[in-house]
């Protein structure tokens, strides 16, 4: 059998990692997109290959639609996009500067344009592809401080539901996982006494357990299942 492609980024830490590292083990060969921490992504390309995986580097900005459909088009087969490049710039609106906002609405929201655009044009052709777009709990429920951030998590959602519908009868699923408090760098700094409580599960969720719900999106065993939002989050009320 043909090595299914997969194209994840933001792979170069937490769970874009964990999801490059899970296809790897499922027999894709991945292509691990970072925009400059290149030592970090070289160690997610080492533990595919420690996993009896296969992968190369791929270095583009996801906020650059040119770059994006360049590094595409360097790869005329992408099976398996896991949109997951993110940022967060918090801040209450009302203190919230502008390029805060455009920051983070370009990397977290216009990146799904400019890299799911080219690919999904290959799955189209090819009649067959797997989507899967890392949203948050943010994005349903709205979080104080993240005005920016859960606009553009949201948004994800709603383009992806959207999308699902166009691509659909050509073998295409595109589906959301809204993960809630996972062990990332990016959520370091929350102060674990005041969210623990909000979650029923009591304890943050690892980059495993999100890459394993992305790996089955991405299965034959999930092909009926398009335009979905699997919550990852504990219970986590959404």
């Amino acid at each position: 059998m043909v090595k299914k492609i997969a194209l994840v980024t933001g792979a170069s830490r937490g769970i874009g990692r964990a999801c490059a590292v899970a296809l790897a083990q499922n027999g894709c060969h991945v292509l691990i997109n970072f925009r400059s921490r290149q030592t970090d992504a070289a160690t997610t390309l080492a533990l595919v290959e420690q996993a009896g995986g296969s992968g190369e580097l791929c270095p583009f900005d996801v906020t650059d639609a040119a770059a994006c459909s360049a590094a595409v088009s360097r790869h005329p087969r992408i099976d398996i996009l896991i949109n997951n490049a993110g940022i967060r710039q918090d801040a209450l609106l009302v203190f919230m500067k502008q390029e805060q906002w455009s920051e983070v609405i370009a990397t977290n929201l216009s990146s799904f344009y400019n890299v799911t655009q080219p690919v999904v044009k290959q799955m189209a052709m090819n009649r067959w592809g797997r989507v899967v777009t890392i949203a948050s709990t943010a994005g349903q429920t709205g979080m104080p401080g993240q005005v920016n951030y859960a606009a553009a998590k949201a948004g994800l959602i709603g383009a992806s539901k959207a999308l699902a519908k166009e691509v659909a009868k050509r073998g295409v699923t595109v589906n959301v996982l809204a993960p809630g408090f996972i062990e990332t760098e990016m959520t370091g700094a929350i102060p674990r006494e005041q969210v623990l409580p909000m979650i029923p599960a009591g304890r943050f969720g690892q980059p495993d357990e999100v890459a394993a719900a992305a790996v089955f999106l991405c299965s034959e065993s999930a092909a009926y299942i398009t335009g979905a939002v699997l919550n990852v989050n504990g219970g986590t009320y959404t």
